[in-house]
């Protein structure tokens, strides 16, 4: 049986193809196997800080609130940490009219 141009194209063609998509698949596969780095993680709620020291360490966006007591000596509040409000944003200040117009 001999073969044809046409034939033979097409098992060429075939060949290629087959190879390109084996070449992918390991390509796809080694890439899944990489290591991917974790997310950044985010630091705790300040109200569930229950130590000073810790809740002072990140004064930036904590603050520590004494507790309180009474007259007698009785412990009215406990000490807690709890987050500092957050600024609201400025607004930009208004255009001035040109007073050459």
């Amino acid at each position: 049986m001999e073969t044809t141009a046409v034939q033979k194209t097409l098992l060429k063609t075939l060949g290629i193809s087959a190879s390109a998509a084996l070449i992918a698949m390991f390509a796809y596969g080694a890439s899944a196997q990489e290591k991917k780095p974790d997310p950044p993680k985010k630091a705790p709620a300040c109200k569930t800080i229950k130590a000073q020291a810790g809740c002072e360490a990140r004064a930036a966006d904590c603050g520590w609130v004494a507790e309180s007591k009474d007259d007698k000596g009785k412990v009215k509040a406990k000490a807690y940490c709890r987050a500092k409000p957050k600024e609201p944003p400025k607004k930009p200040e208004p255009k001035k009219a040109d007073p050459k117009k």
